[in-house]
């Protein structure tokens, strides 16, 4: 038998291979904008604080008084003594900008979906997912037992012939959805996809870690295009454009007491330390205050999408498919070298063969730095040519 290192040398010595293999870097992030690596300060166009106000000093200084106040942890479990009023004082500011009745905050995103599907489905159930969908939905969906079938990513048509060959033969019906996908930055259909679900007597789930706080008037997915869509789960985290960290659900109240009394990653995980329900709570403070703070990430991305001759951006996240993970690394490796970071995203993250840059933009990235990045990156051979602009 082969010891647990052997083991794990060769595995790593495969994904080194294939220029897979994934490392931690110390990085140091200086403001909303700048991270110091290898001594270096970088221009981040990787990270999700798209408003840039997890440094914004009334958030600092929220999260400090909280931790002064409260201490640094939330000492157990929600259900035991860890429910501290500051998280329901963000719950119900939660569900008021979801429009929702009411809310549950988990201790990070991934825990959010792994807890909320396994308590809603199961064995005799069907669930509908996006091909697209983040990782964490799918672990949700294991650990429900649940029939779970993926759809082609926004495919109407595909959902909707699955929906009718399949629901009848189950209880319950979850469809499952990103409401701005995290590695291509394109919406889901959130309305037409609300219509096939009370059609089909299915629950939607939209799962809009990267939507709050940048579309939607800030509101959200379900509210792109100017009106609510009628989604009973919405599902998104705290860590992005809300610059703190944990997860949640806005649904109606009977829902949100179901979750709270039997979402396992709920039940059996020590609560939400008070200064992160805090920063968040200032956060949404600052986005009620400057209505026009929300729209400026999209505004930066299709900036950069009109230089790059691009289609013109959903969200802050826009894709640069390049191919091969090596291809990916090289790119990732230039840009650095001019003073900017961005991630190489590669299998299994994505599919084979369209490893990318992913570039995440910010209400803070200065016009000039943006204008910058599309001209080297043009050099690169990654958009049209200098000549000729």
């Amino acid at each position: 038998m082969l010891s647990l290192d052997e083991f794990a040398a060769g595995k790593l010595r495969s994904l080194a291979s294939r220029d897979l293999l994934r490392t931690l870097r110390p990085s140091e992030r200086e403001d909303g904008l700048a991270i110091v690596r290898d001594g270096r300060r970088l221009l981040s166009f990787c990270c999700n604080d798209y408003l840039n106000l997890s440094h914004h000093p009334a958030v600092k200084a929220a999260a400090q008084q909280a931790v002064e106040r409260y201490g640094a942890g939330a000492g157990a479990s929600r259900l035991v003594t860890g429910n501290h009023p500051l998280l329901e004082r963000l719950e119900a500011r939660l569900a008021a900008l979801k429009g929702a009745e009411a809310a549950c905050v988990f201790g990070s995103g991934y825990l959010a979906n792994a807890g909320i599907i396994p308590t809603l489905v199961g064995e005799t159930d069907l669930i509908l997912v996006d091909e697209l969908v983040h990782a964490c939905i799918w672990s949700g969906a294991k650990l429900s037992a649940a029939v779970t079938v993926a759809f082609r990513h926004n495919d109407l048509d595909h959902l909707s012939d699955l929906l009718r060959s399949r629901r009848g033969k189950h209880a319950r019906c979850l469809i499952a959805t990103d409401g701005v996908f995290s590695m291509d930055g394109d919406l889901a259909p959130v309305h037409a996809l609300a219509a096939l679900a009370a059609e089909h007597d299915a629950w939607l789930l939209t799962d809009d870690a990267h939507g709050v706080g940048v579309v939607g008037g800030g509101r959200g997915s379900s509210f792109a295009g100017g009106r609510k869509a009628d989604v009973p789960l919405q599902m998104g985290t705290l860590s992005k454009a809300l610059g703190s960290y944990g997860g949640y659900l806005c649904a109606s109240r009977p829902v949100i007491d179901l979750i709270k009394s039997r979402a396992r990653t709920l039940v059996y995980s020590t609560g939400l330390p008070p200064a992160s329900a805090a920063a968040a709570l200032a956060v949404l403070d600052l986005i009620e205050a400057d209505p026009d703070l929300a729209a400026r990430p999209v505004r930066k991305a299709r900036l950069f999408t009109r230089l790059m001759d691009l289609p013109p951006a959903e969200s802050p996240i826009v894709p640069l498919i390049i191919g091969s993970a090596a291809a990916a690394l090289e790119a990732a490796q230039a840009l650095e070298a001019e003073g900017f970071l961005v991630t190489a995203i590669r299998p299994p993250t994505v599919a084979e063969g369209t490893s990318r840059l992913r570039l995440t933009f910010t209400a803070g990235h200065p016009d000039a730095e943006i204008e910058r990045l599309a001209a080297v990156l043009r050099r690169q051979g990654l958009g049209r040519p200098e000549e000729g602009r």
